[in-house]
Order: structure tokens, then sequence, then C-alpha cells
């Protein structure tokens, strides 16, 4: 039945498409002067942040950069970057990379216009959840990878590494203004984060497909979503200069963010949020990645069979051959070969020094302080639950 009550709302204007970043010079742009905020090393090595600092100038724009995101964005580098973006006079703020430099730049667009801590805004833990007083500074999101989904969604995930807790935050106004999804900016991105990348827009669609939030557009792009990674994320793992996987998976990530644009993730999510706030080097989507069987096994043998029966076959996997009620489990099915194609199934959680005798340290920080995502599970958890998912899914 379809939901009779729903709300659909994403501003962002999104160019997509190979070659389209030259768009960024004749683009009408939010503002003069732009703080560019990166991470790590490549927008640099491959010439990307020299490429959107020319179109910026073309367009007569000026610009500063703020280079120090890490891949688990922390609270200390969004403050820092506020205040370069104070100091330079910017009126904008475009986020160039991955999922943590567009985030970053959604987390100080809000600082750079308001008093005290990012902590004071952000809601869950031990975050204050005070209203914003005044807008953000606009933001624009160049994204050079196909995981979070971000520049098409309002959402910014942030570590308090005092607090170790890692939670999603994000209104109405962190929508980006404008992104542009350039798959041709992708094919340098490696294998293993290729494949740790695509599986976090693949559970964010899933995930958004499960919730209890889920509505008519949402089921439209989640489908869409994990159907192209099924089928392109393994030729993208395997060829990064296949141009047709890369943008099939970059649309699949745009589309899995318009997925948290108008539905939302469930608990998986808080779960992978503790271990990567306790353990800051395990990259987000392989940690959902090693979660996944578990958890969804979990789900699949409670409830929504008819959900785990479609997302089954939109992966390819044969239903007919299952049982009546064991259809559900194909789709787990259809899991372990996707994790086996693009390369992770040897991985493990004890790779990155995480043991089962964190589970009940790490249930507690799930659902303290991204607990929000429980709520909207198509299955209720209790703590018992969760250790249980934990349990089974960490080295003994």
């Amino acid at each position: 039945m379809i939901k009779s009550h729903f709300n659909f709302f994403v501003p962002t204007k999104i160019i997509f498409g190979p070659g389209r970043l030259s768009e960024l010079a004749k683009e009408e742009l939010p503002g003069k002067k732009a703080l560019i905020v990166i991470g790590g090393k490549s927008v640099k090595k491959y010439g990307y942040l020299d490429r959107v600092i020319g179109y910026l100038k073309e367009n007569n724009v000026d610009s500063v950069v703020f280079d120090k995101i890490e891949p688990n964005p922390i609270l200390e580098h969004v403050m820092e970057g506020a205040e370069l973006a104070k100091k330079n006079n910017c009126d904008f703020v475009l986020g160039l990379g991955g999922g943590s430099s567009i985030d970053s730049a959604k987390s100080i667009a809000i600082m750079a216009n308001n008093p005290g801590n990012y902590w004071d805004y952000v809601c869950g833990g031990t975050a204050l959840c005070k209203p914003v007083p005044n807008d953000p500074l606009p933001i624009v999101a160049v994204t050079t990878t196909a995981g979070t989904g971000t520049e098409a969604d309002p959402w910014t995930v942030v570590t308090n590494p005092e607090t170790k807790e890692k939670i999603g935050y994000g209104y109405s106004k962190t929508f980006p203004t404008l992104s542009i999804v350039d798959p041709e900016l992708m094919v340098t991105v490696p294998k293993n984060l290729t494949a740790f990348q695509g599986m976090d827009a693949f559970f964010h669609s899933v995930e958004g497909y499960l919730a209890t939030a889920a509505q008519p557009s949402s089921d439209l792009f989640a489908l869409e979503s994990v159907g192209l990674i099924a089928k392109y994320l393994p030729l993208a793992v395997n060829d990064g200069e296949n141009i047709e996987a890369r943008t099939a998976v970059a649309w699949a990530n745009t589309a899995a963010g318009i997925v948290e644009s108008t539905s939302s993730c469930i608990s998986h999510h808080s779960m992978e949020h503790a271990l990567s706030a306790l353990h800051p080097e395990l990259p987000h989507g392989a940690g959902l990645t090693l979660l996944s069987t578990s958890y969804f096994s979990f789900m699949a043998e409670r409830v929504l069979s008819a959900r785990f029966i479609t997302l089954a076959r939109i992966m390819g996997e044969d239903v007919s051959q299952y049982k009546s009620s064991e259809k559900p489990m194909a789709f787990i099915a259809a899991l372990k070969k996707l994790i086996e194609n693009v390369g992770l199934s040897e991985l493990r959680l004890s790779d990155y020094g995480i043991f089962n005798e964190e589970k009940e340290i790490l249930t507690d920080n799930a659902i303290e302080t991204m607990g929000g995502l429980f709520g909207v599970d198509p299955y209720k958890l209790e703590r018992e639950d969760v250790i249980e998912i934990f349990d089974k899914a960490l080295d003994k």
C-alpha cells in the first residue's frame, strides 16, 4: 500500500555527467569568494583542485583553501575551517572530494555564520541540540567519489574525539545549493576505496527502502540505486577507467543521497558510527559491510519479507529457488555475492583491532549517540538484540 502522507524536498541543483566539472566556470554561484574544503592528497595530485580554482577564477570568484579534513571528519577541523572562512570573508563554502570534505563543508558553513561550538547544534549524545540562530553560508559540492550521496542530501557526519561520538546532523538549510557530479573525477579512486564507497551508497539505499520513513519517491530511487550498484560496482572496482561503470555508480550514489533526503538510514548506520567513532581508522563503508550480513540476517528473519524479496530480485537473485519461508534470505545471498564480487569477502573487523569484547560498549555508544535511527527501524531492536548483532559480526 502506498504511504498516503509524506514530504518531498530536495532543493539542490545537480549537474551530472562526464566532463561537466568545467561548467563551474559559467554556472551561477552563490557568492564571490569561496572557502574550498578538501582532505587528503588526491584532489591536488590529480589536478582537481587546480581545475576548480581555475574555473572559479573564470567565473570571477576568488577562493581560499582549507585542506585538513580527515576521512572521518572531526570537530576541531570544523571549527578551524569556520574561522578561516570568517577571517577571509568567504561568502560560500565549496566541498571538493569525497563525503568527508563535502560533509565538513556543510558543518563549516553552519559555524562560519553562527556563535559557539558546532556541538552546540548537533543532536544526540552529549551534543546540545540548540536551534541554529543564523542561516549557514551557501554550500556547493563537487564530488570526486561515489559513496555518501552527500551532494544530494542535507546530512553531515562529524566525530567529537573527546567524547568518542560520531553523529549525523543536518536540516533544510544544509542542502547544497549546487552539486556537480562528474564521473571522470572518479576514475582515479583505488579499488578498495571504490568498493568501500560503493557499499556505503548501497546501504544508504537498502536502509532507506527498509525504513518506516520510506515513501514512494524514496522507493524508486532506492531500487534504482541498488540495482545499479549490484551490476556496476564490481565492474568499477575491477576496471577503474570503465567510464560506463563509473557513471552508473555515480548516479546510484546520487540517487542514494536523494533516498537519504526523502527517507532515512536505520540503526545499521548507528551501529557502524559506534565502530568508527571508537576506531576512526575503520573506513565507514568497510564497517557497514562487515556488520551487514549479521544485521540484515537478523532483520530478514523477523520482518518486511516482501521488501527483502524485492531487493533480492533487483540484485539479480533467483528468488524462485527458495522455499516460501526462506525467500527473504535471498537478499542475504545476493548481499554476500556482491561483497565477494567487490573483493571484500576476506575483510574482518579484527583487521582494524575490533573484537567481540567491545560489543557492549559499542552497543551503548550506538544507542546513546544515534538513537534516533532506531526509531525508524522496521523491527524494534532492544539492547540485547544489538549486542547479538555485534556478537555475530565481531571476531571472538
